[in-house]
């Protein structure tokens, strides 16, 4: 058109994006598109042997919740909050996942379908906060706050189910969210999972 033409240009229509046309441009790029489209992770931590039976109820039932929201459990694949988490996921049709401290898969649970064998002690810590992509803290003693640490130093949303109150060290709100339900832990957990995948 001409400096002196008395038609205004329309601009282009843009029609949405389908999730066919996005899986395709995140493989024309190089995504991982297997990746992208994989379920949502929550890291559940908390006590072992020492966890009281309200917090192994709470726990059977995040793990139950966690299922029904089509999210795969990641835990310490030992006794305690782990093995009631794991316990209410295989309830609620979920899979689970047991990163385990010793070199040992049989140590597993019960309820673990996919043991990770790291002979790393508590090193193996740092791998479960690291899978998850949020984690869900109940009850626990100086091994889960140590997984906490792990998590607020790499900048990953804990939801503190009558777990360690940090609140009161600073810690920021933003991160650290203490709860009250299982229910609000695995809406806030999985909510979180999907928004950083």
């Amino acid at each position: 058109m001409g400096a002196g033409s008395e038609e205004s240009e329309v601009p282009p229509k843009i029609e949405p994006v389908t999730p066919e046309a996005e899986k395709a441009l995140r493989v024309r790029r190089g995504w991982n598109v297997a990746m992208a489209d994989r379920k949502a992770l929550v890291s559940v931590i908390g006590g072992s042997d020492s966890a009281p039976p309200e917090a192994l109820v709470l726990a059977g039932e995040v793990g139950f919740l966690i299922a029904r929201a089509d999210a795969v459990l990641v835990c310490g694949g030992l006794n305690g909050v782990m093995e009631a988490a794991c316990k209410g996921a295989k309830r609620g049709g979920g899979t689970t996942v047991g990163i385990l401290p010793g070199p040992d898969a049989a140590a597993a649970n019960p309820w673990v379908d996919i043991p990770v064998v790291t002979a790393m002690s508590t090193a193996r810590n740092a791998i479960v906060v690291r899978t998850g992509d949020a984690i869900i803290a109940i009850d626990g003693s100086f091994g889960t706050l140590t997984e906490i640490a792990y998590a607020l130093d790499l900048g990953k949303k804990v939801f503190a189910l009558r777990s360690w109150e940090l609140e009161k060290l600073d810690v920021s709100r933003e991160l650290f969210v203490p709860v009250r339900t299982a229910r609000e832990a695995v809406e806030g957990a999985v909510e979180e999972a999907h928004r950083v995948r």
